[in-house]
């Protein structure tokens, strides 16, 4: 049974980014179409990558899972970027909440808030393309996984930062890269032998082109090795974090 202490903890991280819905969720919802507007334009006619498939309605799931994913890893690392720096941290520390509720709850906060922007973007895109819907429960299984997979690094790495600088470098340098390097705007069999190795050896690939497999029913990978890796990637992330969380590590000093 979940306590009082974790459902107020869930709402106070979900109420967070309520607030300022005009930058957490309006925002990128704009880059996203952004992005298919630039791209769907200068490409479409002149790229096919699945038989049947034109070239937006393919970037449509990889601009919508994108957005999933950074929008998850930003809620979880900014809210405790920020409660270590002002302070507030210990409030929620001298509570007497599990490290299990606290990974929870700011994981689930996280994924609201990353499929939030992903249903966004989807209905503000989906208008410039013909979707279809081959296994929606592939869709709704790596939406949900890839939003905990990046709450929790997002948490991950609101543990290790001590400042804003350490975050952005993490995000920057680890995040940006892994995302826009997973398919989102490419078929990876379009790369060449070594970039082809490279991009398996991304997670985040799988999580893009599983999901994408849900709207498409054709994907670069078997779904099933797809759901196989994220599924583990994720259970070695959760351990993680719950260690980092049951030993304090940089929270307790």
């Amino acid at each position: 049974m979940m306590s009082t202490g974790f459902r107020t903890l869930v709402y106070k991280e979900t109420l967070r980014f309520y607030k300022v819905a005009t930058q957490t969720i309006a925002a990128p919802i704009l880059t996203a179409m952004l992005y298919l507007l630039i791209f769907g334009h200068v490409l479409e006619g002149r790229v096919q990558v699945y038989e049947g498939v034109s070239y937006t309605s393919f970037l449509v799931p990889g601009l919508v899972m994108m957005s999933v994913l950074q929008n998850s890893f930003a809620n979880s690392s900014s809210s405790l970027i920020q409660s270590k720096i002002t302070g507030n941290l210990v409030f929620v520390l001298l509570t007497p909440l599990s490290h299990w509720e606290i990974f929870s709850a700011y994981t689930i906060a996280a994924m609201v808030r990353g499929l939030v922007v992903g249903l966004g973007v989807f209905i503000a895109t989906a208008w410039f393309a013909h979707m279809s819907f081959a296994w929606p429960l592939w869709i709704v299984v790596f939406a949900l996984l890839g939003a905990a997979i990046l709450g929790t690094m997002g948490l991950i790495a609101g543990v290790w930062a001590e400042k804003f600088d350490q975050l952005a470098a993490f995000q920057n340098f680890l995040i940006m890269p892994l995302t826009f390097l997973s398919g989102v705007f490419y078929s990876i069999h379009s790369l060449p032998p070594f970039w082809l190795t490279v991009s398996h050896l991304n997670p985040f690939f799988y999580m893009i082109d599983g999901f994408r497999y849900g709207f498409f029913g054709q994907s670069d990978i078997n779904p099933w090795t797809s759901l196989a890796i994220v599924s583990a990637f994720l259970v070695v992330l959760a351990l993680l974090a719950i260690r980092l969380l049951k030993s304090g590590y940089r929270l307790r000093h």
